[in-house]
């Protein structure tokens, strides 16, 4: 009898734990963040948010929406998105919620609905997105997550033609998570991975000419510099004409009277 009791007490402790219940909990709103009301239309556009920050946006299916978060080392980042249908459509659209890194790495989900498909009939669509906890430090070859800029990117990627431009309502929340310590690491990344965006100097204006060479006899900047392929080539075409020369000269037989 108690052998039985014992297995019960086992078998609803492991239900416990595999219980939707025991899962993290869904990331919440920050009290009294503001609500995020645009969003981007590539990286260099990405609109700025907050973990804890609500995001609400309308756009058209089809759309590339664009977010950018900061994430620090020992973080663990949960994606959570809605994605809601005014209007009837004609079949069945498949989502997806994509995450970058600092250098427009993309980023495995280890929870989350990443990728769902949504029938014709639903009114709306569930995504999320767990990533990795934020390391301080990795080796330049891998691809874990590192401290720095991180993008989203919420997208349709299989729809059917006549509904491609139909409105659609967007909710969007991202949540950090800081508890279970860090990585264990005992290195720190020199500098957050940011995007150049500055990557060069546009010119406004031609440069100036070098000035010439002068010398007492008059001016030398017309002559070639002595490594130059017009000097090489001058010498070898004075070679060549050299070796003509003495080439006919053994050749030539001598004239009989």
């Amino acid at each position: 009898m108690r052998t039985l009791i014992r297995s019960a007490a086992a078998l609803a402790a492991a239900g416990l734990a595999l219980a939707p219940g025991a899962a993290a909990a869904a990331p919440t709103p920050s009290p009294g963040a503001a609500t995020v009301t645009k969003a981007g239309t590539s990286f260099l556009t990405a609109t700025p948010i907050t973990p804890g920050q609500p995001v609400r946006v309308d756009a058209s299916t089809g759309d590339h929406l664009y977010w950018s978060f900061r994430a620090e080392a020992g973080q663990v980042h949960e994606v959570t998105a809605t994605v809601a249908f005014p209007k009837a459509r004609t079949g069945a659209s498949t989502w997806t919620v994509d995450v970058f890194d600092g250098l427009r790495r993309r980023q495995a989900c280890t929870a989350g609905a990443q990728t769902p498909t949504a029938a014709a009939t639903a009114t709306s669509v569930a995504l999320g997105c767990t990533l990795r906890r934020v390391r301080p430090w990795a080796e330049p070859w891998s691809g874990d997550p590192l401290p720095g800029t991180y993008y989203l990117r919420l997208s349709v990627t299989d729809l059917p033609e006549p509904d491609l431009g139909l409105p659609v309502e967007v909710d969007l929340l991202v949540g950090a998570d800081t508890e279970g310590g860090g990585s264990g690491d005992d290195g720190e990344l020199e500098a957050p991975l940011v995007p150049n965006t500055r990557a060069g100097q546009v010119l406004t204006a031609e440069p100036a000419p070098e000035p010439v060479a002068e010398e007492e006899g008059g001016l030398i900047g017309w002559l070639p510099e002595p490594g130059s392929r017009w000097v090489w080539t001058g010498v070898g075409g004075v070679l060549a004409a050299v070796a003509g020369v003495v080439g006919f000269a053994v050749t030539r037989r001598p004239r009989r009277p």
